[in-house]
Order: structure tokens, then C-alpha cells, then sequence
């Protein structure tokens, strides 16, 4: 299976409300594949700052877009029950009239959102055992009219889920994964594979370590059975060395080094003030990209 080539802008919801929406809808008209938030109680780079609820936002910028697909960046499991990510996916998948990506991570224990919400931080093991079941629980709900679940942490009972999804068998499942035991959810649930390079790595380790986490979803999707080429690998982009903004040229060849280990979908940050103008487009380089980049590499 090929993936098509594909080109997200992740916006940060420290914005006002209509600067959002006029984002949103010039990112749409510019032609780009995917909009995202995230979904973190408060910005994990500054506490102080404005900020916006990712799900709410979706809900209302669905409202003002058409065509692009939509997601959260990925979906908090912090302080949010798995079988109300479900009834929020499938709410959202209507209202954008199928147009949902459904992301889902386990963050970490350095995001605020623990002790801001009165969660406390979870050992390692048990937030993989809880992304695990969350996952679970959410692709069981999506898919049936009734649900029935017991986790270690998470437990369901007869829960309905009416009217289905608009988009089947359901929303695709996004999900985001580094470690080896959460890469193994990702072999038996993703639809997409989000991930990302890591802070503190040069642009060719950044490169070397994504190679080897995709090297080793594929060995995990081989011993369950599933074809690997079922699974897009998604790559947000911003979190390494490189410096994809520098120039077209460096875009260029920044895409060409990713999709050579299998990267099919890049995700771009947009106006986000803590990261560097080489690593996050500004309103120029997302006007350049997509008019001047994006069509010649798809030419290629």
C-alpha cells in the first residue's frame, strides 16, 4: 500500500478566537491536508498564557471549514475518559460531516495537566497500560452500537453509542507512540502513526531514531499478523535540529530525507513563538509551501 503524500499545519489555541477561525480557513484555501490543535489543560511551554480547550475549539472550527480534515494533536488522556473521547469523537465526526482524525497520546509526566486537574503522575508503565486501554475502549466504542469493557483502570458498562460514526468502519485512529511497548498499541489500533524526533537530537540522530521506531512498528505489525503498509507514518515536525523554514531548498530537502523511512504526512507548527522562524511557518512560508513546494515534490 502507498500513502499518499500529505501536509498538516498544527495551530496552537493561545490565539484569539477569530484568529483562530481565519487561520483555520486560510489554511483551508491555501489547500493543506489537515488541521490540528492540541490538547493540553494549559501551554506546556508557558503556563501564563492565554489558552484554549483543543476539543472545544474543534467543535466550533468545524463549524467554520469545509473541506479539511481535522484532528486533535493528540487527545489528552490526562482528564479525559475514554468513553467521552469516544462520545466526543463520534459528536465531532458529525458535526465536521466525517471530516475527523481522532488523535490519541499519552503524554508524559512532565505536562502540567497532572497537577493542574488533580490527576496524579502516573508511573510509566501505568500510562502505557492506560493508553493501551483507552485506545482499546475507544475503537471498541466507535465500531459498536454497545460496549462492554474491563481495564485494569477503566471499566465500561453497556455503554451505547447511537447514532454511529458517519465515517466506517470508524474515525481513523491517530495515535502517538516513541516507546516499544506503546508502539505495540499503535501495531494493533493506528490508523496513523504520529511521532516525532525528540529534543536535544542533531537533524541525522532525529533522522536515525524515527528510522528505528518505524523499523520496529513494522516488526511488531509482522508478529500480530497485519500488513505494516496498513499504517500512514505522520512525522510533527518542529521538535529537531533541522530547519525545514531556512529556505524552499532546505523544505525540499528536509521532505526528501523523511520520506525515505517511510514518512508519508509532515505536520507543520504555525505562528508558535517558542519555536524559531526555521522551524515554524510563519504566514509567508505557509503561502510559499503550499503554492511553490508542495506541488513540485507531488510531481516528482
Amino acid at each position: 500500500m502507498t500513502h499518499p503524500l500529505r501536509f498538516g499545519i498544527i495551530t496552537v489555541q493561545d490565539l484569539p478566537w477569530p484568529t483562530l477561525v481565519e487561520h483555520w480557513q486560510h489554511i483551508e484555501s491555501l489547500g493543506y491536508d489537515s488541521a490540528w490543535v492540541g490538547d493540553h489543560f494549559v501551554n506546556s511551554q508557558n503556563v501564563e498564557d492565554n489558552w484554549f480547550d483543543g476539543w472545544m475549539l474543534l467543535a466550533a472550527l468545524a463549524t467554520q471549514t469545509s473541506k479539511i480534515q481535522i484532528g486533535p494533536l493528540v487527545t489528552n488522556i490526562i482528564f479525559r475518559n475514554p468513553a467521552i473521547i469516544a462520545r466526543q469523537a463520534q459528536t465531532l465526526d458529525h458535526i465536521s460531516n466525517g471530516r475527523l482524525a481522532l488523535g490519541i497520546g499519552a503524554t508524559s509526566e512532565r505536562d502540567p495537566s497532572h497537577r493542574m486537574t488533580g490527576v496524579e503522575n502516573w508511573s510509566t508503565a501505568e500510562r502505557v497500560q492506560r493508553f493501551r486501554e483507552t485506545v482499546e475502549i475507544v475503537d471498541h466504542l466507535l465500531r459498536q452500537d454497545t460496549t462492554t469493557y474491563q481495564g485494569r483502570y477503566y471499566q465500561v458498562t453497556d455503554a451505547r453509542m447511537r447514532p454511529p460514526a458517519i465515517q466506517k468502519p470508524r474515525p481513523p485512529l491517530v495515535l502517538a507512540a516513541a516507546g516499544p511497548t506503546a508502539l505495540k498499541v499503535v501495531a494493533e489500533y493506528a490508523d496513523n502513526w504520529n511521532t516525532y524526533g525528540g529534543w536535544n537530537l542533531s537533524a541525522q540522530q532525529a533522522l536515525e531514531v524515527i528510522r528505528q521506531r518505524s523499523q520496529q512498528l513494522d516488526e511488531d505489525c509482522a508478529k500480530i499478523g497485519r500488513d505494516p503498509a496498513e499504517i500512514t507514518h505522520s512525522f510533527l515536525v518542529g521538535l529537531t535540529a533541522d530547519t525545514p523554514f531556512a529556505s524552499l531548498g532546505a523544505f525540499h530537502d528536509f521532505i526528501g530525507r523523511y520520506r525515505e523511512i517511510g514518512i508519508s504526512e509532515f505536520i507543520f507548527y504555525y505562528d508558535y513563538p517558542f519555536l524559531p522562524p526555521d522551524k515554524c511557518m510563519n504566514r509567508e512560508m505557509l503561502e510559499r509551501i503550499a503554492t511553490e513546494a508542495i506541488p513540485a515534490i507531488r510531481e516528482e
